[in-house]
């Protein structure tokens, strides 16, 4: 799928112990890279980072991105080719309990690994991952589109957006041929919803329903209407490492920023989804609580366009919804029958992406 360009790369990849770190990471080593980790402990239990056993097959350094000395020996050991930034604090409702912590990590953290990777000359690109709700969301009925402005209503959005703009500012000042570092590929990646075996974090639809089904208890949905552009995790990662390739290979063409997401139409309400995870699942219900008018603001309607991508990566969704839907169900099953290594299982479903990517 890569023509063996990840073989044998030291690559890099902050927030390895998460549920898109772990799975990245998990990836890359199918693919024969040397890949460091660099991240806090996992946050949830159970999570996908122990239960793959991830710890066992790269080089895990455990260490907080706010820690700029920390961040600097892990590039020190690492002396990485390719770097993957997906460390961060990325959940809403949490935003709002501590937004501190949400802007040190999520902003300052970024400007760590920026510094690293400015004063790492084995870098030759970098991936900065950050979110589909870095746009000021308008509610708009069309994608928003890489060039439309930055913004966010609550903490975490707004982190998100304004570590775009510090990113930016790198770029312009640091990593292309006009700045006053060494030119490298850099660019960051705006993915969607993203849902997949092993997320277990709270106030996220997914887990919400594993826990529940899984407890024989309703699902609660707080926000029924709400409209995403839900995407399985191998999508938008398949998007990051096709990235992080052209960057290496035509650093100024493929530098700047890259939204990652559905097909026109594969945005789909939160209620849906929960439908269609219990219709997968064999059973279930779901309770929908009185409106809270307390509750904390959360955009209604998100979607992004996804053309810069295709037609200039040739990068495309591969899953449509109901197939995420249904891998994602299946990744659970096995670790609710507790039969199945869950390694086998996430590496089954990486080659078997692979051959569908490959047929498309």
């Amino acid at each position: 799928m890569f023509d063996g360009f990840y073989k044998g790369k030291s690559v890099l990849v902050t927030g390895h112990t998460g549920f898109k770190g772990s799975w990245l990471a998990l990836w890359l080593h199918e693919l024969r890279a040397h890949v460091t980790g660099f991240a806090l402990p996992p946050n949830t239990e159970p999570n996908h980072f122990d239960l793959i056993e991830l710890k066992n097959m790269v080089h895990h350094i455990e260490g907080d991105i706010r820690d700029l000395q920390a961040v600097t020996q892990a590039f020190d050991k690492a002396n990485p080719e390719i770097v993957f930034h997906l460390a961060a604090q990325p959940l809403v409702r949490d935003s709002y309990e501590d937004s501190k912590t949400t802007f040190d990590t999520n902003i300052g953290g970024t400007v760590n690994v920026l510094e690293a990777i400015r004063h790492c000359p084995s870098v030759k690109s970098a991936v900065v991952v950050t979110s589909d709700k870095c746009y000021e969301n308008r509610e708009w009925v069309w994608g928003y589109r890489e060039n439309d402005p930055m913004g966010g209503h609550d903490p975490y959005s707004a982190s998100k957006g304004a570590t775009e703009i510090v990113c930016a500012a790198y770029l312009r000042s640091y990593f292309d041929k006009n700045g006053h570092g060494s030119p490298l590929g850099f660019a960051t990646a705006r993915a969607g919803n993203v849902i997949g075996g092993g997320d277990w974090a709270k106030d996220r639809i997914i887990p919400d329903c594993i826990r529940a089904l899984s407890k024989g208890k309703p699902i609660i949905i707080r926000n029924p209407h709400a409209t995403r552009p839900w995407q399985h995790v191998l999508d938008p990662l398949s998007g990051y490492l096709i990235l992080a390739q052209r960057l290496a290979e035509n650093p100024g063409h493929f530098s700047g920023s890259w939204n990652f997401g559905p097909v026109e139409g594969g945005q789909i309400r939160v209620l849906e989804l929960a439908e269609k995870f219990i219709k997968a699942w064999g059973g279930g219900n779901i309770e929908i609580p009185p409106s809270q008018n307390k509750a904390p603001h959360e955009a209604h309607l998100l979607k992004l366009s996804i053309d810069k991508a295709m037609n200039e990566l040739h990068w495309h969704p591969t899953l449509d919804s109901a197939s995420a839907i249904d891998w994602t169900v299946e990744w659970y099953k096995a670790w609710d029958n507790k039969k199945q290594h869950l390694r086998a299982a996430t590496i089954n479903q990486i080659h078997e992406f692979e051959k569908k990517r490959e047929v498309k």
